[in-house]
C-alpha cells in the first residue's frame, strides 16, 4: 500500500458508513482537526466521531491527490477539494508491516480572515 491510498480507501469506507474501517486507517494515538475548531484525538474518539457523523453526511467523491512528499517512514498527502476552496492534508506513518496509517488529518482548512492581513 502506498500512503495516497489511505484516501482512495477513505472514500470507500466513508461511502460504506463504515466508522471502524475508517478509524482503522489512523494509529491508535492519532489526532484529526475535526469538527472545524476542535481536535479529535485517538483512534476510538475518531471512530466514535465517524459513527455520528456518516449516517447525516452525503457520498464521498474521490478526490486526485496532490504529490506525495515521503521522508524514510513519514509522509504527506493532499488532495485539493473538487469545490475549490481550502485543502485537506494528512501525515502518515509507514507501519512494521509496510501499510501506511494517518497520525495527523486536516480534513479541511481554507485561508481565514486573519489570513487576509497584511
Amino acid at each position: 500500500m502506498q500512503p495516497e491510498d489511505l484516501t482512495r480507501l477513505f472514500v470507500e469506507r466513508a461511502n460504506a458508513k463504515d466508522a471502524e474501517g475508517l478509524a482503522l486507517l489512523y494509529e491508535e494515538d492519532a489526532v484529526m482537526a475535526y469538527p472545524p475548531g476542535s481536535r479529535t484525538v485517538g483512534r476510538a474518539a475518531i471512530e466514535k466521531l465517524w459513527a455520528e457523523l456518516l449516517p447525516r453526511m452525503p457520498r464521498f467523491e474521490p478526490e486526485p491527490p496532490l504529490p506525495t512528499l515521503i521522508s524514510g517512514d513519514l509522509a504527506l498527502t493532499a488532495t485539493p477539494p473538487k469545490d475549490g476552496a481550502g485543502a485537506r492534508a494528512q501525515v502518515v506513518r509507514r507501519q512494521p508491516d509496510g501499510t501506511w496509517l494517518r497520525v495527523l488529518d486536516q480534513p479541511e482548512f481554507s485561508r481565514g480572515p486573519a489570513a487576509d492581513r497584511p
